[in-house]
């Protein structure tokens, strides 16, 4: 068999490679050490060194995503969950805590009846899940992350009463009045009825007696008799004002630097409103004596309700002033106008010493009652209104010099109240004579309204203010107006 001649074709580079093998002086040396052959040598270098920085920038991003993933969702950490200790990865969210722990034995509540009974198991109000004290949304349960050290409480839901009907009966509030013997009665707790009731349930149709859900709260009344511990003080009041009076009885008690307080009749503010906002301008103390100066036990309970607070509106329309502090007129004022009037007042002013001013015994004789039965904590009794009082004006300086030189101190009947504090006494006897008629405010504690002759007085009383106001000569007193003779107080007060 003859061969095929085989061609075999000579690679040449020709004279080229042999330039570059020898050319200047072979200064390169062998075959393949030329200036090509170094630039391909420095090329592959720069390739191994590619390599090696892809490789080290890999190996670097590979920790640092390690230690991301570990930081941000392997690394554990602990909690504490009702109480017990447990730990948890970083990300772990409450939605996810609690569906791998099965809601820690949670449950919602339950559907029930009035009566307690269940109705639907776990229709009631959904679980409570709270971190350090803060409880989590239902609806940011899935979204919420767990803190560090962070303190979990799973507990049950609420059960759930079915709807139903509410029946509502009073429970009347009792009382606790005892006024006897003191120069202040003192509202300490207001009356508050209580609430029973009786449920109905829609669903389930039971009846059920739910017991007094509010508790009724009993009305306290108070003696009090302030006497301020280690103190000399003194309260000065004024009734049935303001009138002209009262404006040269406020500049006397401005220059003597004195605090008194002003009981003022409503409708008598109306018609010196000036004078009222002189006497709260000048840091006095200002309440109400009623509105139209009424012997209260013969008024019935709306009457008396009506008086009491047209008095204290005509007080606020006359100086914007607003009190619940009151003094009866006549100081008549007992347990059942207590009963009827407990919500509206805080407080009925009496007093201790009696000046018997309507009398107008002369300025002598009300310096002299107020000299002889000064006290600690006492409350003297004075007009600026309600009949000529130019004797209160005329006794006032020398009844003020005069305690202020055996050490008293003038306060207001808040402020004395205030200094007792603790300090009061709530028993004892107060004494003061008994009169009635015009312009008179004694009254015995304890014993029975004049009611016939007060009532007729006061009648007359305002007949005669308003005529005196008209003419500027107030009429003189009728046998009606007069005080009541010895006869007739023993027979009043039997």
């Amino acid at each position: 068999m003859t061969k095929e001649p085989q061609y075999i074709e000579e690679l040449s580079f020709g004279d080229s490679v042999r330039r570059a093998g020898k050319t200047r002086g072979n200064e390169y040396g062998e075959y393949g050490a030329g200036p090509d052959n170094g630039r391909r040598g420095r090329g592959r270098h720069r390739l191994i060194a590619f390599v090696a920085i892809l490789v080290i920038l890999a190996l670097a991003g590979g920790s640092v995503g390690g230690w991301w993933m570990w930081d941000r969702h392997w690394r554990q950490i602990p909690i504490t969950v009702n109480g017990t200790s447990m730990k948890v990865s970083v990300d772990m969210t409450l939605g996810r805590l609690l569906r791998d722990n099965g809601d820690f034995d949670a449950h919602p509540g339950n559907l029930v009846d009035v009566a307690g009974d269940m109705i639907e198991k776990h229709a009631g109000k959904p679980i409570v899940v709270s971190i350090n004290g803060a409880a989590v949304r239902r609806d940011a349960i899935d979204s919420t992350t767990i803190p560090q050290d962070g303190m979990v409480m799973v507990t049950s839901g609420e059960d759930v009463t079915e709807d139903h009907t509410v029946r509502k009966e009073t429970v009347p509030h009792g009382e606790s009045i005892n006024i006897a013997g003191g120069s202040i009665q003192i509202l300490k707790q207001a009356g508050k009825d209580g609430v029973h009731e009786y449920w109905v349930g829609k669903r389930s149709g039971k009846h059920v007696d739910k017991g007094v859900t509010v508790e009724p709260q009993d009305t306290i009344v108070v003696p009090l008799n302030p006497r301020p511990e280690g103190k000399k003080v003194i309260a000065l009041t004024f009734d049935d004002g303001p009138s002209k009076y009262s404006g040269p009885i406020l500049d006397i008690l401005k220059e003597k630097g004195v605090k008194a307080t002003f009981f003022d009749v409503g409708e008598e503010c109306l018609s010196f409103p000036d004078a009222e906002k002189r006497m709260l301008e000048e840091g006095h103390q200002v309440a109400s004596h009623s509105n139209t100066h009424p012997d209260m036990p013969t008024l019935s309970r709306d009457a008396l309700r009506a008086e009491i607070i047209a008095g204290f509106s005509n007080m606020k329309k006359a100086s914007g002033h607003v009190t619940k502090v009151l003094r009866a007129p006549y100081g008549a004022f007992g347990k059942k106008q207590w009963q009827e009037t407990s919500d509206l007042i805080d407080m009925n002013v009496l007093w201790d010493i009696d000046t018997l001013d309507w009398k107008r015994p002369g300025a002598k004789a009300i310096h002299d009652a107020v000299m002889t039965g000064a006290h600690n904590g006492a409350i003297v009794l004075m007009h600026d209104g309600g009949g000529d009082r130019s004797q209160d004006v005329e006794a006032l300086p020398g009844i003020i010099d005069d305690l202020k030189k055996q050490g008293y101190e003038f306060v207001t009947v808040e402020q004395l109240i205030k200094m007792a504090g603790d300090a009061g006494d709530t028993g004892g006897t107060r004494v003061t004579e008994p009169p009635a008629g015009a312009g008179t405010c004694s009254y015995l504690i304890g014993g029975k309204p004049p009611s016939v002759s007060l009532t007729r007085a006061s009648s007359r009383q305002r007949e005669r203010k308003v005529v005196g106001r008209m003419t500027g000569v107030e009429p003189a007193l009728t046998d009606a107006e007069k005080p009541l003779n010895t006869s007739d107080l023993a027979a009043l007060f039997t």
